[in-house]
């Protein structure tokens, strides 16, 4: 449940904000039923290789993949403002609207691709397809970068330089849609999947599950610091052919790092999209809204069944918060029948109902992080052009890059990941 949800809450690129999301979310919905559905996975006949699939052996092989697609991403954007400013000589307000207006596509897109695979393709699957999009962006940016044809020839002076044509602007904004696309497909699933290799019917996967989380964002944040030091220098100092190429390749690898442990891992098929199961709650409850809540409590429409897809670690219990919405799982007359499950626009489970219950108490949290993204949405832009105003060196030979200050945010984030699991919540 709170990862299914977490997928459509987890658009934001802040990892640290993200990070407490997912542990406050899953907290909140762990009052579970002590049965436990059984999980719905491939290969459910042969249950001795059910039982091997997933665990604690896959963690390498996402983390490695993760880091990789992680090292690229942050490789492909911190820069950029410097690649269209400075290459593409595109005027500064006009490229951060550019990289802005693509940056917000790639916060909509894993709406779409969680919907995707949460109700048709599975979470696998949509990783694949979402990572070669992304890589064939990559790609196509780096290959104009490296053809004179495709980009203006340089103007040292910054004074009367040739811009961009309208094919060159065109390979550049077919390239950022791409890159759009294929996080689309990344963004939302690879956190739900990796924690999807953990069997929580056993006992101490739990704690595995906290310390995978830690390990997931600690690795994350190394990657970005390493793209923001070597690779941001490389860009300024080298040259964009290797500045971009390499991110291509690293991206390309993590691809074929990722696809070598499908024997390996546990694939959840497709159970339905959770934003369309809140919206049946919703309309349920809105049907119902002039009908009387019971005093029992088990008169709530219960099915275990029907929910054991969706309800692999637990059936939630009933709780007393936002009441108006369990008239939803009120049965009336002709909405139960023996031979049909009932439709679920009209009658709700109490499970479905306190799924979007979870999801109202975590909105404030989620709301919370908004304006940290809406200021940190310019790190990338405007900041590094500001920075690039500065005095950088730290000696007469070596001068920061400007996209490489952002490094002191990443920092405080490791630091901040390093206090929360060691001291404030030990």
């Amino acid at each position: 449940l709170s990862l299914s949800f977490c997928k459509y809450l987890y658009l934001s690129k802040c990892s640290c904000s993200s990070h407490l999301c997912i542990k406050i979310l899953i907290v909140m919905t762990m009052e579970v039923e002590t049965r436990v559905a059984e999980p719905a996975h491939e290969d459910m006949e042969d249950v001795p290789r059910k039982k091997q699939l997933g665990g604690i052996k896959t963690m390498p092989l996402i983390l490695a993949t993760e880091m990789c697609d992680r090292f690229a991403a942050v490789g492909f954007h911190a820069n950029m403002i410097t690649y269209l400013t400075r290459q593409l000589n595109i005027p500064l307000v006009q490229a951060s609207n550019t990289l802005t207006n693509f940056s917000g596509t790639a916060s909509l897109t894993p709406l779409i691709g969680a919907l995707i695979a949460d109700s048709y393709a599975g979470q696998f699957w949509t990783i694949i397809v979402g990572s070669i999009f992304y890589e064939m962006g990559l790609i196509s940016i780096t290959i104009s970068a490296v053809l004179p044809q495709l980009h203006p020839p340089k103007c040292p002076s910054g004074v009367n330089c040739q811009r961009a044509t309208s094919l060159q602007l065109c390979v550049l904004y077919i390239s950022l849609l791409l890159t759009s696309v294929g996080t689309g497909g990344i963004r939302p699933c690879v956190v739900t999947f990796a924690a999807n290799q953990f069997d929580m019917s056993k006992a101490g996967v739990t704690a595995r599950k906290w310390n995978y989380f830690n390990w997931y964002f600690f690795c994350m944040g190394s990657a970005t610091l390493t793209a923001l030091t070597i690779l941001v220098y490389i860009q300024d100092n080298v040259g964009w052919g290797w500045g971009l190429g390499i991110p291509t390749i690293v991206m390309g690898l993590s691809t074929v790092v990722f696809v070598i442990g499908y024997p390996l891992y546990r694939k959840p098929k497709p159970a339905g999209s959770p934003l369309v199961r809140v919206v049946q709650v919703a309309i349920a409850a809105f049907n119902k809204r002039k009908a009387t809540l019971p005093a029992d409590t088990n008169l709530y429409y219960k099915n275990e069944k029907l929910d054991a897809s969706i309800s692999t670690n637990g059936l939630l219990l009933h709780t007393q918060q936002f009441t108006w919405l369990d008239k939803a799982a009120i049965v009336t007359e002709g909405e139960i029948r023996d031979s049909q499950p009932p439709n679920l626009w009209r009658l709700s489970t109490v499970h479905r109902v306190e799924e979007l219950k979870s999801i109202i108490r975590i909105l404030p949290i989620w709301a919370a992080a908004i304006l940290l993204v809406t200021t940190s949405s310019h790190e990338h832009s405007f900041a590094v052009q500001q920075a690039r105003t500065m005095d950088r060196h730290l000696s007469p030979t070596f001068e920061i890059p400007p996209a490489s200050l952002s490094i002191f945010s990443v920092l405080s984030l490791l630091t901040g990941l390093v206090l929360y699991e060691r001291l404030f919540v030990p």
